[in-house]
């Protein structure tokens, strides 16, 4: 079975790829945070450094983009094709209002004649291949049958489901039940996406579908970094190696930012999720969370390593 890290804004950039793959090689595609393109045809810098080939390099990146325009995802792709990406995924996913409410990721799954309009153009000249990561629809897995015959009509690379519905955000559990269907009839090879936390989760979904070819993972990942190597069969994360790996994306997030204040709030992003790997986490949570203080984030990442033991099934979820 092969093992991806999802996108997560904010979270997987290329600092954040980059030293994970370092420290925890074995996940077999990592894809970007969405860049949306527009008819302006340019990758602003913030973009392009994600994108970077030299950034990337060794390790399995797949572009993500989010638009609703052919001729944007086009000149995106083309770009990208050109900087020796051979694939590229299309966004049918992200459940944010903002994105929905013009009509994109999760929100252009009820529009069905502009979805197919817009894999018409895809398709029609695309320069690299073209993998996609859905959901089941806008507002109910109803949605998704109808959704997953108009995608046999293309030659999807890859089907990724993240089995919820936009309107459930992340707030309501996943329905890994409705994978039975793209697993049985889809065309392309598809991948398996939602609440895949923990290494009991993962294996209960394995035993569930054996046949299934790759499971994508996010937060759990980033709670417990060693989570696809663990899924594997192989050691997971020890303090040692997990305390280095904290401590090289805050110093690399310093750097790229301009001062270790700046990186705070990055590494608060992380630690929101990586604490849930840690007994007794609580004792510290919230004064990680309020610190404003490079000096206090120092002492109390020291003491989160020093102080608590880690669990040994690995993280256990509170979000």
């Amino acid at each position: 079975m092969r093992y991806y890290f999802a996108p997560m804004e904010g979270i997987t950039d290329y600092i954040f790829r980059g030293i994970h793959h370092r420290y925890f090689p074995g996940v077999d595609k990592y894809y970007t945070p969405f860049f949306s393109p527009t008819n302006d045809g340019r990758f602003p810098p913030r973009n392009m450094r994600d994108f970077d080939v030299e950034v990337n390099r060794d390790i399995p990146v797949v572009p993500q983009l989010l638009t609703k325009h052919g001729a944007d995802f086009l000149w995106a792709a083309n770009v990208l094709a050109d900087l020796g990406y051979q694939e590229i995924n299309l966004n049918l996913g992200c459940p944010s209002g903002t994105v929905t409410a013009k009509g994109k990721g999760s929100g252009l799954l009820s529009d069905r004649e502009g979805l197919k309009r817009l894999l018409d153009e895809i398709f029609a000249q695309a320069p690299a291949a073209i993998s996609i990561k859905t959901r089941l629809g806008r507002n109910d897995p109803e949605e998704f049958p109808d959704l997953l015959a108009l995608f046999n009509q293309y030659p999807i690379e890859e089907l990724t489901v993240h089995c919820r519905v936009g309107a459930d955000f992340y707030r309501k559990p996943a329905r890994p039940e409705a994978f039975a269907l793209p697993l049985r009839e889809s065309r392309a090879a598809v991948c398996y996406n939602g609440d895949i936390m923990t290494c009991s989760r993962a294996k209960e979904l394995a035993a569930a579908y054996p046949t299934a070819p790759a499971l994508m993972v996010g937060r759990g990942a980033v709670a417990d970094p060693a989570l696809p190597r663990r899924l594997q069969g192989k050691a997971g994360a020890d303090r040692k190696t997990l305390q280095e790996y904290t401590q090289e994306l805050y110093e690399t997030y310093s750097a790229a930012f301009g001062s270790p204040r700046s990186a705070l709030g990055r590494m608060k992003e992380i630690w929101f999720y990586q604490i849930c790997l840690f007994e007794g986490a609580e004792k510290y949570e919230k004064r990680l969370k309020k610190t404003a203080s490079p000096e206090e984030y120092r002492d109390l990442a020291a003491r989160i390593f020093g102080e608590l033991p880690l669990r040994a099934e690995g993280a256990k979820p509170a979000w």
